[in-house]
């Protein structure tokens, strides 16, 4: 069963990959953006909506699991290779989006943050 999630990474990284490609052309952006990201986002919302109807076995779990532990270094090596002093050539946006994308980040955790909480509370 491990390698089903395997298997479901393999299809959000695909998925997230083209999302990247037609979010760039739509940017007129001359690379992926945010391909690997949308493919955490997918695998995610897979693991929850397998969760929620009951079909998440113990080894799709773990294989799933396994993938989702991994991802993160794997995202960090990845943004490692990036040219930062050539996206740093190219302005304040740089900076602006940067600060817009973490300010975003916060608001995010904390409102999931309250979500959960009243959950738990309920």
């Amino acid at each position: 069963m491990p390698i089903f999630g395997t298997a479901l990474l393999a299809l959000c990284t695909v998925l997230g990959v083209a999302l990247g490609e037609i979010l760039g052309a739509v940017l007129h952006v001359k690379a992926n953006v945010g391909g690997v990201g949308l493919a955490m986002l997918l695998l995610l919302a897979a693991r929850q909506a397998l969760a929620r109807r009951g079909w998440l076995r113990p080894g799709l779990r773990l294989g799933i699991e396994f993938w989702a532990f991994l991802y993160i270094p794997i995202v960090v090596a990845m943004a490692a290779q990036q040219n930062v002093r050539a996206a740093l050539s190219g302005g304040p946006m740089v900076l602006i989006a940067g600060l817009g994308a973490v300010t975003l980040c916060f608001a995010l955790v904390a409102l999931l943050g309250r979500l959960m909480k009243e959950r738990a509370d309920d």
